[in-house]
Formats: structure tokens, C-alpha cells, sequence
């Protein structure tokens, strides 16, 4: 067990350094022969599909720690040369707001399904060849590996990169930044430091990790809530959250086109989704406060709506991601999508452990004893606060950050509108009052203070 254990708790370190190591190479991998042969951030995606035919490998049975340790650290170093350039793909292929929405929405989507089918697929395979059977794990590890590397080649086939003008300014940073592995650590910290400057961004990760970390403490609780608190069985709990995860793509569809079609917000659609969900955490309160006996089929009903509204609070943070390079672009004549892509992935899995970690000494403390057929009154005291009024609490923090953010379909066009003027070397004077106001909002800067000032 202590082997085991020390594999994940290594990996996850390391992990947690991989995502913006990888965001600064893609933003930089266009300065060498290779980048500017096959694209500084799908050269990656490329290079990624056959090797994902390795994760098969980490399922091999009877082999020693240090090929588990090496196999799984490999899969992580994997992880990061995908995930990072592909969520920096909507920000490079269109920037035009409806177009990003329509690919955020579709990538997210196609998420949902992976998640699906990585539920779904072992326990058919378990049907056939047994739960305590190691090739179950084999088998399942080599069908997973194929169609990584089926997906990861499709994206790279089926995708592009931005070929735009670059400012005259990127020409000097770039030269300055060709150096020792010393003088790009130095980069790398400043470019993380960097991205905290930019308001918007600033605003924007406080939502997520509010937002992320109340459905993390949710699902972490919820089937002990069901268990203690509603005094029901756990297979309730199971059949609720699967009608929530089964709604998560068309959740997704649905907020797709508030944001595009109907042209709302990305502030407004965020409001919409926490009111939702703490509408049903407090319908969830009620019932175990008053021990009301609710129908399946009614308590089903909540869940399939909670599944809608929750993939709202998923789909729109990291849709609005791909809008903050623009906006970073305006301060520092720089298309940085990596950095702020390792930033997001860095920060959430950060956030995760901790709010597990946390949840985990709460429960403790309270009294609460895992497999325990009944719980203290602490106990089930602790688990409901932190399923309603915890989560609730993150939820109006995020809600109360929508008002600050300036963000819209409108706001987003005049930037990238001022930007693609100045890149054709049009002067600061030549900006009018409306567009230096939304600069201001976006950046948190005075407009002379932009443009590499």
C-alpha cells in the first residue's frame, strides 16, 4: 500500500509542475524549426498519438515499482503534452466569439463522452471476464490506448493554428529569450507571475476554483449525505448522480446556445447555473430537515435539471478561458494561450487535492467512521454543511465575482478589433473613448499603459 500510495503522491507533484512547464514551451515552440514546420502547439498532439499506446502498459500485472513508478510518471508527461496545447486549439483556430463558444462547447461535449465511456466500458468488459481478473485491467488499459490514440490523432488532423500577423515586439522578446535552461526557468516564472497581472484572469480563476470546488466537495459528500442523512440506500445515491452525469452533453448544448445563438453573457448563463444548483441544494436540505419521503421519480427529475445547470458552471469557465489570451495580447503583444492553459490546470488540480484533503479532516474531526452502519450526530452535522452550506457559500462567492467581470460578445470584438489596429501599426491616439474604457475593464490597465508600455 505505501508503494502505491507514494507512486500517485509522487505523480502528483510532479504533476502539478508539468502543466506550465508545457504551457511556456508551446507558447515558445514556435521559434524553432520544428514549430514553424508543424505548429508550435499540434506538433505535441502529433508527436502524442502514437505514444499514447504506452498507457496500455500501465496495466501490465506483476512487474516491479520502478516500471509502475515510470510507467504512470510517462502517462502523466503525456497528459500534459495533450491536454495543454489541446485547450489552447479554440483560442488558435478562430477569433471570433461565437466560433470559440461553438468549439469550447463541442470539446467539453466530447469530454462528457470520454467520461462516459471510461465508466461505462470496464464494468461491460467486467461482465464477461470477471471484477477480480487481472486481463479485465489489461484489456480495459489497451482499449483505452487505442482510442487516445485514434482521438489525439483526429484532433491533430482536423485542427489549425493561427497564422496571423505578429507584432513587431514579439521579434526582440523572442531573441531574448534564446538562452541557457537557467534563462528560461527565469521566463517561466515571469511569465506566471505575468498572467496574475491581468484583471480579468485574476477574476476569472477565482470563479473557477469557487465554482470547481463546490461541485468537488458536493460529490464528495453527496452519496454519505444520501447514506446518514437522508437514511437511504446508497444505490439511490448512484442512480442520482448517474442522471446527472447522463444530462452533461446536452447540458452542455444547451448553454452552448444561450451563449451563441441567443447571445447571453458568459456573467449572466453563470448566474443562471448557480441559482439553479443552490435552488437544489436547498430543495436537498429540505428533505433531509424535514424528512420528507420523495419519489424516485421526482427526486430523478431534480437531478436530470441539476445535470443541465451543472454542466453550465463546467462549460462556461473553461469557454471563457479562451478569450483570456486576447485580452492578455492587448498588455503584452503576445499570444501566451500555454501559460494560461498550465495556469488553469495547475490551479485546479491543486485545488481538488486540497478541498479533499480538507473534506477528509472535517469528516475526521467530526466524528465520522468510514463503512460505519450509523454515524454520530456530528457526524452527519459535518456532512450536510459541507454538502448545502459549504458548496452553497463557494457558489455566492462566484456569483457576487459575475458582476465584476466585463466579458461579453460585444466587449470581446472591440478588443480584438483595437488589437488587429495596432498590429497593423495604428497609433494609441487612434482608439476612441468606448474602447480604452473596455481595455481598462478587461486589463485592470490605463490604456497607455498597454501595447507593451
Amino acid at each position: 500500500m505505501f508503494e502505491a500510495g507514494s507512486i500517485f503522491a509522487i505523480a502528483r507533484v510532479i504533476d502539478a509542475i508539468l502543466s506550465p512547464i508545457m504551457g511556456y514551451i508551446t507558447d515558445n515552440f514556435g521559434n524553432t524549426w520544428l514549430g514553424r514546420k508543424f505548429g508550435r502547439r499540434r506538433f505535441f498532439l502529433l508527436i502524442s498519438s502514437p505514444l499514447m499506446l504506452l498507457y496500455g502498459a500501465l496495466w501490465v500485472t506483476d512487474m516491479g515499482y520502478w516500471y509502475y513508478l515510470g510507467t504512470y510518471l510517462t502517462i502523466e508527461l503525456l497528459s500534459a503534452m495533450v491536454l495543454v496545447p489541446w485547450e489552447t486549439l479554440s483560442s488558435e483556430m478562430t477569433n471570433r466569439f461565437s466560433e470559440r463558444t461553438r468549439l469550447s462547447g463541442v470539446r467539453l461535449m466530447f469530454s462528457a463522452l470520454g467520461s462516459f465511456l471510461a465508466v461505462s466500458v470496464p464494468g461491460v468488459i467486467m461482465a464477461y471476464t470477471g471484477k477480480d481478473n487481472a486481463i479485465t485491467y489489461t484489456l480495459t488499459g489497451v482499449i483505452f490506448s487505442v482510442i487516445y490514440c485514434v482521438a489525439v490523432f483526429i484532433t491533430w488532423l482536423t485542427t489549425w493554428e493561427a497564422k496571423d500577423i505578429q507584432p513587431k515586439e514579439d521579434v526582440a522578446q523572442h531573441s531574448a529569450r534564446q538562452g541557457s535552461l537557467k534563462a528560461h526557468l527565469k521566463y517561466l516564472f515571469v511569465d506566471l507571475a505575468s498572467s496574475f497581472k491581468i484583471k480579468a484572469f485574476r477574476q476569472h480563476l477565482l470563479i473557477y476554483i469557487c465554482s470547481f470546488t463546490a461541485m468537488d466537495a458536493f460529490l464528495a459528500v453527496f452519496t454519505y449525505f444520501v447514506i446518514y442523512g437522508l437514511k437511504q440506500d446508497a444505490s439511490l445515491a448512484s442512480l442520482l448522480l448517474s442522471n446527472m452525469m447522463f444530462m452533461s452533453i446536452p447540458g452542455t448544448f444547451i448553454f452552448m446556445m444561450l451563449l451563441g445563438r441567443f447571445n447571453m453573457t458568459p456573467s449572466n448563463a453563470l448566474r443562471i447555473s448557480y441559482l439553479s444548483i443552490a435552488a437544489v441544494f436547498v430543495f436537498l436540505f429540505a428533505v433531509y430537515l424535514w424528512q420528507w419521503q420523495v419519489p424516485t421519480l421526482l427526486f430523478s427529475a431534480v437531478f436530470l435539471f441539476l445535470g443541465i445547470v451543472r454542466a453550465g458552471l463546467f462549460y462556461i469557465p473553461w469557454n471563457i478561458y479562451s478569450f483570456i489570451p486576447d485580452i492578455d495580447e492587448m498588455v503584452t503583444c503576445k499570444r501566451r494561450e500555454g501559460i494560461f492553459a498550465g495556469v488553469m490546470v495547475l490551479t485546479r488540480k491543486s485545488s481538488v487535492a486540497i478541498a479533499i484533503f480538507m473534506i477528509g479532516i472535517v469528516l475526521q474531526e467530526s466524528g465520522f467512521v468510514k463503512g460505519n452502519g450509523a454515524q454520530p450526530e456530528s457526524a452527519i452535522n459535518a456532512i450536510v454543511g459541507l454538502m448545502v452550506f459549504v458548496t452553497t457559500a463557494l457558489l455566492a462567492a462566484s456569483f457576487w465575482l459575475t458582476f465584476k467581470f466585463k466579458l461579453t460578445q460585444r466587449s470581446h470584438k472591440l478588443l480584438i478589433k483595437e488589437v488587429a489596429r495596432r498590429k497593423l501599426g495604428g497609433t494609441a491616439r487612434g482608439c476612441d473613448a468606448e474602447t480604452r474604457g473596455v481595455i481598462k475593464d478587461l486589463t485592470g490597465y490605463e490604456y497607455d499603459e498597454v501595447w507593451g508600455a
